[in-house]
Formats: C-alpha cells, sequence, structure tokens
C-alpha cells in the first residue's frame, strides 16, 4: 500500500494503531490530531500534523502539501455520559466539523474517506444480531452526531466521494507490542477500568446498573481487538480503491458477533490478573441499551475482514499496557 493517508485523530486509542497498520502495509500516515485528546508519544509512525477537522484553511495547507489519497477519520468526542450532559458541543464536534473535512475531501480529489462510526447509531436493538439493515435510531446525542456524519457521507457520494462507515462496537485491547494502548482521560471503558482496579492501579469499578433484561442484569456487550479494527481499515482502502462506483458511501459492522455480559468481563479479568476486581454496583448511564452484538456477515464477505483476538487475548493485552502505563504518563 504506497500510498499517503490522512489520519485525523492519528494521536488517539484507535488512531495510532490504524497508523502502525499502515505503516507495516508501506504507507505513510499523516496523523492529523489537535492532542486535545490523543498524546504526542503515540505518534510513530509518520508525521503530526496539529490541526483542527473544522478549520479548513490548515485542511487545505495539509492536503497541498502532503498529497494523501485517502483520510481516516477518527477524531471526535466519544463519551456517552458526557453527550447527554452537552450534547451542541458533541453535534458541532463531531458533526458539524466533520462537514468540513468532508468538504475538503472533495476539493482535494480524495479517493477514498473511511469514516470511524459506531453501533450505537442502532439504539435500542430490535434483533439479537444487529445487521446493517437495522433501522437507525440513536439514543444519545453521541450516536446521533455520528448518524448525522454518516447522511452527510451519503450526501457526498453523490459529488463523487467513495466512502465507507466503520460501525465499531466496543473497541479493546492494546498492540501486542506493547507501544501504544488506550489511555484516556478521563477513562470510561470497562476493559481497562477493571484492568486498573484489579491491579491496584485505579479505584474499584463501578457497574453500571444491574436491572437490565439481561441473563445476569448487566449490559451485553460485542468486544473486539483494537488491532483487528486497525486491519479493517486498511480493508476498506482496499475496497474503495476498487469498488467501481464513481461515488459510493457503504456502512460495515465491525465486531466479533459474540456478546459477552460486562460481570462476565469482569469475571475473565479477574481470572487473567490472578486477583479480584473491586468493584462496587452504579445505577444506569444514560443512553446505554442492555445489548449491542453486531452481525459482521458483511464485513466478513464485502471487506475479506475476521476478527482473530477473542475476549481472553484482549484483556491480556490490556493488563500487559496497564501495567506499564504509569511511565508513559
Amino acid at each position: 500500500m504506497n500510498r499517503v493517508i490522512l489520519v485525523t485523530g492519528g494521536a488517539g486509542y484507535i488512531g495510532s494503531h490504524v497508523c502502525k497498520a499502515l505503516a507495516q502495509a508501506g504507507a505513510v500516515p499523516i496523523c492529523y490530531d489537535t492532542l486535545e485528546k490523543g498524546h504526542d508519544w503515540a505518534v510513530k509512525w509518520g508525521p503530526l500534523e496539529r490541526g483542527d477537522v473544522g478549520d479548513a484553511a490548515r485542511l487545505d495547507d495539509v492536503c497541498r502539501r502532503h498529497r494523501p489519497t485517502g483520510v481516516i477519520h477518527l477524531a471526535g468526542y466519544i463519551e456517552v455520559g458526557e453527550s447527554v450532559r452537552q450534547p451542541e458541543r458533541y453535534l458541532h464536534n463531531n458533526a458539524v466539523k466533520t462537514d468540513v473535512l468532508i468538504a475538503a475531501a472533495l476539493r482535494h480529489g480524495i479517493e477514498a474517506f473511511v469514516f470511524s462510526s459506531t453501533c450505537a447509531v442502532y439504539g435500542i436493538p430490535q434483533t439479537d444480531l444487529l445487521s446493517e439493515t437495522h433501522r437507525i435510531a440513536p439514543i444519545s446525542p453521541y450516536a446521533e452526531s455520528k448518524a448525522r456524519v454518516e447522511g452527510a457521507l451519503t450526501a457526498a457520494a453523490g459529488r463523487g466521494l467513495r466512502a465507507a462507515s466503520l460501525r465499531y462496537f466496543n473497541a479493546a485491547g492494546a498492540d501486542a507490542d506493547g507501544e501504544i494502548g488506550e489511555a484516556h482521560d478521563p477513562e470510561t471503558h470497562l476493559l481497562p477500568l477493571a484492568a486498573d482496579a484489579a491491579l491496584g492501579l485505579g479505584p474499584p469499578l463501578t457497574l453500571l446498573g444491574t436491572d437490565y433484561p439481561t441473563p445476569d442484569g448487566s449490559c451485553i456487550r460485542d468486544f473486539v481487538h483494537v488491532t483487528d479494527l486497525a486491519q479493517a481499515h486498511l480493508k476498506a482502502l482496499a475496497w474503495l480503491a476498487a469498488t467501481a462506483n464513481a461515488g459510493v458511501h457503504e456502512v460495515f459492522n465491525l465486531g466479533s458477533g459474540a456478546g459477552y455480559s460486562v460481570r462476565q468481563a469482569i469475571a475473565e479479568t479477574a481470572r487473567s490478573a490472578g486477583a479480584a476486581v473491586p468493584h462496587e454496583i452504579g445505577p444506569r448511564r444514560a443512553g446505554d441499551p442492555p445489548k449491542l452484538v453486531g452481525d459482521i456477515t458483511k464485513a466478513q464477505r464485502d471487506l475479506g475482514w475476521r476478527p482473530a483476538r477473542e475476549l481472553a487475548v484482549q484483556i491480556e493485552d490490556t493488563l500487559r499496557w496497564r501495567r506499564a502505563m504509569p511511565r508513559r504518563r
């Protein structure tokens, strides 16, 4: 893959893994990041261009100098609970600013645009497995912001943009080489919080809700390794390059196709860590559906993508990374 790819949010958790995968495949990742949420230490495989996706002039400058043939758009706010408290902030940052990026991609003749979307766009599941044909009914401003971008990409496809939206389920794990991993501040994701609690590196985990209509009362989620996710972005770029349509926008689920409850994930973390996961019970988090498990048939068929790292590996990689975290801050 001898290409230059602009990776917005490339200094973040998923973005840094995408940059590494691109570099390993022979591409040049241009990390475009404000560093508001990302980390300069995670930029290892290409140049860093500091900038906001809502800054048209800065985007034009970066595109003129580096001449990217593709964009992988991962920049954005990601905390569901915060989005409920600050809806306009999320809609502006995630959706309005992305309109500026899409316009820049069209101006500069970008050949492929891969968007980091979310399974949260489906809202409350109406089926046991969520396929891409499920209705779009977001129940949080975060999910609404992602759905709006998907709509904007569909419109842009009518103007010739070739785009793919990747609807992630729960990203987890860390780089097997220990070079990068999840380092949010504050951290809100289950596996790193459980790992920190087990390792004595953080406070007890708060289990958000035990009265869901699930077998053990806790939410059920589909966890997918971040390295598998990174590979999916490369597959999506290749698919867009091969498709014959002048303008196209397709959506793909990225998950494992299997569901685990929060209690199961806690138990597996304890087993892998060799220590209990101290935790307390808290109320449900606003905007959280009881169950989210993906049907990944389309990504397997059309992209040739298959996740390779199961939950136990995700947890082991998370534990190894969290042990190293104090030395990286």
